[in-house]
């Protein structure tokens, strides 16, 4: 549908009235200044902040307007209920091992030239993500395309960033493919009655996806240095060779007829004992309850300096340090893989430190050194914070690591070696989507009250909200045993529930106090320099900068009611102006905070925030240039 231009208004902007600065608007803006840098800080995760701002809401109602019943609104909005849906839907794609599969061809057709690799890549990840959420097809894909890599003597690092991007472009393709269209779309129904159907900017998506593509094929690997050279060794590539050292214990030791746990419980002991190995074997977790006996060798995590002074008072001996992933490797009995974990919105550990979520006596595993924000953490691992998008460095027993790629709560950048993917109910799962997106797509003029057979005629001929057709798909999901039911609770990312239910009453506010009407009065001040189209490209860019600082729902919802009121002030469609800033919020590519899945990406990428702007911001005007000029094309400024 192609809404017509609004003709320019016959009034000077100079002499249209401004909105006035009121204590309401005031307060509001405070608010959403406190939500930009919570979200900035991360002082709070997003879900408590989400809360924190609807609590705040509804406590300064006679300000803010919104009562109680408005402020829990969210969890009720169409848009919310439908991204969870849709959460649930691609969960159980995920689960039949499809994108697995595509992946695994992906690797076939690659081999080691990196063209291949690359178009593999984006030509896998962009058209998945137009109808999974783009979330779990990164998730699944990462190390897939991690494997490819070293397979085909490849940096990971020129790879894994173009995955993440070209899931954000494919995500433009349709309605279903980001939580961020959804929720604009409702956003968009409210402030002027038009919401997005399935396809509707699918052309200009396509073409979104296509330029950004090439870029990526020619252009952007180029700009991405070898963070992480093929095949390199993770004891060197974390620096973790200093911090394991191993030991033998003397038969006079203090040591000798102690558990690990006592010993490490110890005032004094100020290192980690991550293997224990006697007479050719090595002891893998739980080692807490193991005794310790003259002769073992221990491997301790520690740095020098308390190594040596334990060696002085414990009569330990220092044998050696592991230098190389090889040397880490144990006797029959007693394998071991190093792998790295990401550490995904929803996750147990997230907001809580190694010792108080148990993970050595939930996997069996331990954790050898973290990267956080570009910092490889070495010290103090069991007392740190762990926040979204950490890369933990894991070592286990290969059916641990297996179990550790089986679960939600992590992302393993390793495929697990007997993978349990449903693959017998491929055809159930991809015809329950293909039926959710095709009745969706089909036109709506409303249920209304149409009974008995007339129902049963409008149901066959389609036209339900996404909403309907896609809780229909979660019930055809159990029913089929594509998801068993326990597993539908495992599948949503709670965080983005809660997010989208304490923004959307923030935007509500800002609309409703005349927030938005003022900035909006501000920004329409540049139609008096620029022509519409040129405010069109204001929009997009400014956006794109704030989605880098806040979360891309965060901005949707603080964005579209200022564009929509500086659309009308202008005499511009404000449709196009709905439509620049859905696609400016799925174009995050200035930083690994703005969108989730460049921070899956950052660890095992080993990427520095610069890599992002370097290939980022030129992508990021190119998109400027080209979604503008197609939205003025197809919809009209």
């Amino acid at each position: 549908m192609t809404l017509p231009a609004v003709p320019r208004s016959a009034v000077p902007l100079a002499s249209q009235p401004s909105p006035a600065v009121t204590t309401d608007v005031l307060v509001v803006f405070a608010v959403v200044a406190l939500a930009v840098a919570l979200f900035v800080t991360e002082y709070l995760p997003v879900d408590v902040t989400a809360i924190l701002l609807m609590v705040l809401l509804m406590v300064l109602e006679p300000w803010t307007g919104i009562s109680p019943e408005e402020g829990i609104a969210g969890f009720a909005n169409e848009a919310t209920i439908t991204v969870l849906a849709m959460l649930i839907l691609s969960a159980g794609v995920a689960r039949t091992g499809t994108v697995q599969i595509l992946g695994r061809r992906m690797a076939d057709f690659a081999g080691d030239s990196l063209d291949r690799q690359l178009l593999a890549t984006v030509g896998v990840a962009g058209p998945a993500s137009g109808f999974v959420n783009n979330t779990p097809v990164v998730a699944v894909l990462v190390p897939v395309v991690s494997d490819i890599a070293n397979r085909g003597d490849t940096s990971p690092s020129k790879l894994l960033i173009p995955l993440s991007y070209a899931s954000m472009l494919g995500g433009t393709l349709t309605l279903i493919g980001t939580s961020t269209n959804i929720l604009a779309s409702d956003v968009s129904d409210r402030l002027i009655g038009h919401p997005f159907g399935m396809f509707e900017f699918t052309r200009l998506g396509v073409i979104v996806l296509l330029v950004g593509g090439l870029y990526l094929l020619l252009v952007g690997h180029r700009l991405l240095p070898e963070r992480v050279p093929p095949d390199d060794d993770v004891v060197r590539e974390y620096r973790v060779g200093k911090y394991l050292t191993e030991v033998v214990v003397e038969p006079g030791s203090r040591l000798v007829g102690t558990t690990v746990d006592e010993t490490t419980a110890e005032t004094g002991f100020d290192a980690d004992i991550v293997q224990l190995l006697r007479e050719g074997r090595t002891f893998l977790e739980p080692l807490g309850p193991r005794e310790i006996r003259a002769g073992d060798r221990l491997r301790l995590r520690a740095d020098r300096t308390a190594v040596a002074d334990l060696a002085g008072r414990r009569s330990l001996r220092v044998t050696g340090t592991p230098r190389t992933e090889s040397e880490l490797e144990t006797a029959p009995g007693g394998e071991q893989t190093l792998v790295e974990v990401v550490v995904p919105r929803g996750s147990f550990l997230l907001g809580e430190t190694l010792a108080g979520a148990g993970f050595r006596e939930r996997y069996d595993a331990t954790v050898l050194a973290f990267r956080s924000r570009g910092e490889t953490v070495h010290e103090g691992l069991e007392g740190r914070q762990i926040r979204v998008g950490d890369t933990l460095l894991v070592q286990a027993a290969p059916e641990r690591i297996d179990r550790l790629a089986r679960t939600d709560e992590l992302i393993v950048a390793h495929e697990p070696s007997r993978p349990d993917y449903r693959t017998e109910k491929i055809p159930h799962a991809l015809a329950i989507m293909a039926g959710v997106v095709g009745i969706a797509a089909m036109p709506w003029d409303g249920v209304g009250a149409a009974t008995g057979i007339a129902a049963v005629e409008q149901f066959l001929a389609g036209g339900f909200p996404i909403l309907v057709t896609a809780l229909a798909g979660v019930v055809a999901m159990v029913a089929t045993g594509v998801l068993q039911p326990t597993e539908i609770y495992e599948s949503v990312e709670w965080d983005v529930i809660f997010l989208l239910a304490g923004v959307i009453p923030l935007g509500v506010a800002l609309e409703g106090t005349g927030g938005a009407a003022l900035l909006g009065a501000a920004l329409a001040g540049t139609g008096e320099y620029l022509p519409a189209i040129g405010v069109l490209w204001v929009f997009y860019l400014g956006t794109g900068l704030i989605t880098e600082v806040v979360s891309n729902n965060a901005s949707v919802v603080l964005m579209l009611p200022v564009a929509v009121d500086t659309a009308t002030r202008i005499g511009a469609n404000p449709f196009a102006f709905v439509l620049a800033v859905t696609f400016a919020a799925s174009t995050a590519f200035l930083g690994p905070i703005g969108y989730q899945t460049n921070l899956f990406v950052y660890g095992p990428g080993g990427y520095r925030f610069t890599d992002y702007f370097r290939i980022g911001a030129p992508l990021q005007l190119l998109l400027s240039v080209v979604t503008v000029l197609g939205i003025a094309f197809f919809w009209s400024v």
